[in-house]
């Protein structure tokens, strides 16, 4: 009765979920439409066509991400067929939420502003459900959502989401009453910050006004950044690190601003300044173990291993053993191939988190990885597991990319009537077209890791 009064009361927060499938499918049956009018087949062209730029549209349309205050559940027809014939889950209560990752795309640049897509992942109980951004609801059940999850579950462009995810047109507005120039006017201090080291922050008598000043800068400046008006955040971020040059969360957020910079500018100089102003903010942690694992998180996704495991270590050191640190090490264990520092790793995550979606994945990963430890024969079937998942990975590329090749000799033999080019063309494509099919269901099966108790069973 509880949960019931909470969902009345709370509403309903829809988003448009992840479109990937839908996209595919719409193309592959719009070229297999254009195949079968190629060869007269008129009645069946149309009727694939109305499927794909009718059915396809109106299904991607109602398959949605909602969520009602206790549960995301995922809607549309075929997510509930699929559930139903894979015997997976589509709904997922917040307590079961193991792991939240966000991802952001670049999909245009123009000028001082680069306009991101944000994918975020929920996962938990062997499922998982993708929403992407596209306006204020999206905004809005990121922030429902995560303020109601422990720190812990998300990496850190979920927790920026969730902190700093705020209407673009606002940000703006707030931008400039805080005097911040617009992209076209800080170009020129772009090239600057490119040619000249870090400026030395006036001595440090910093009185609590200049605090605050700092404090709303920062703020500002990640608002900035996340609605992707990256030239102006970088500006805000200079100021705020003037009035205050030794918080290390702020050096921390100014440093991920660079990244975002350098990605998108491609911009080698500027990366390297971003790491060291990420060394700065690492010197600057001191005691601050959140601090501390989200530095680590960050040189890891950036492929610095020995430098994130110098950083967890620290944090373990310094304040103990906490969950995102010991599965820090887990992880980096796991690249250097030691299982057995893996699975200790992930028993004192384990020991060190209160959060109960948490303590029940880190229990499964331990049980995997002691079963890969002690097990030859299931080493080996995970082993054949895995490179079969890689190879076909390589194996859709490769027909994605042989298709390509069938099209020039379609349009070729359309162009110059040449009907035996124009045959080969369509025979390359529409047999890549089925390998890649059969591939791509092939794959999703054989990512699913064996059951541990599978090989005892046998």
């Amino acid at each position: 009765m509880q949960n019931i009064s909470k969902r009345k009361s709370f509403g309903r927060i829809g988003v448009r979920s992840a479109p990937n499938g839908y996209f595919a499918a719409f193309f592959i049956l719009s070229f297999v439409a254009a195949f079968l009018l190629h060869y007269e087949y008129y009645g069946a062209a149309i009727g694939v066509f109305a499927v794909a730029w009718v059915v396809i549209p109106a299904l991607a349309l109602t398959d949605k991400i909602v969520f009602d205050g206790v549960r995301l559940r995922r809607t549309g027809l075929l997510p509930s067929l699929w559930m139903k014939i894979g015997g997976g889950r589509d709904r997922l209560r917040l307590a079961h939420i193991e792991q939240v990752e966000t991802h952001a795309i670049r999909s245009l640049k123009r000028g001082g502003r680069v306009h991101y897509r944000y994918r975020t992942a929920f996962r938990g109980r062997g499922s998982a459900m993708v929403a992407v951004s596209g306006g204020a609801g999206f905004r809005r059940l990121v922030t429902e959502v995560l303020r109601r999850l422990p720190d812990e579950v998300m990496d850190t462009r979920s927790m920026e989401l969730r902190d700093f995810a705020a209407e673009p047109a606002e940000v703006a507005k707030r931008a400039d009453e805080s005097k911040i120039p617009h992209a076209e006017v800080l170009e020129a201090s772009m090239k600057e910050l490119r040619r000249r080291s870090r400026r030395r922050a006036p001595a440090a008598n910093a009185v609590a006004e200049q605090e605050e000043r700092a404090e709303h800068l920062r703020q500002l400046a990640n608002e900035l950044r996340i609605s992707g008006s990256l030239t102006r955040a970088l500006e805000a971020f200079r100021r705020a690190a003037i009035l205050s040059p030794n918080n290390g969360w702020l050096l921390f957020e100014f440093a991920r601003c660079l990244q975002s910079v350098a990605g998108a500018e491609r911009d080698g100089k500027l990366e390297r300044r971003a790491l060291a102003m990420m060394r700065l903010a690492e010197r600057r942690a001191g005691d601050d173990g959140e601090l501390l694992a989200r530095l680590g998180e960050n040189y890891f996704q950036a492929g610095d291993w020995s430098r994130a495991d110098i950083v967890y270590n620290r944090c373990v050191d310094r304040i103990g053993e906490t969950f995102l640190a010991m599965r820090g090490l887990a992880e980096i264990a796991l690249r250097q191939g030691k299982i057995a520092h893996v699975i200790l790793n992930f028993s004192a995550a384990n020991r060190s988190t209160s959060t109960g979606s948490l303590k029940r994945w880190t229990q499964g990963e331990v049980e995997y990885f002691s079963k890969l430890n002690s097990d030859e024969e299931y080493m080996e079937l995970e082993v054949s597991r895995v490179n079969l998942a890689d190879s076909l990975t390589r194996s859709r590329r490769t027909a994605v990319r042989i298709g390509l090749f069938g099209m020039p000799l379609i349009l070729a033999g359309i162009l110059f009537d040449e009907n035996l080019v124009a045959n080969i063309g369509w025979a390359i494509s529409m047999v890549s077209v089925a390998f890649w099919i059969a591939i791509s269901l092939l794959r999703q099966t054989v990512e699913r890791r064996i059951p541990v108790g599978l090989v005892d069973s046998e």
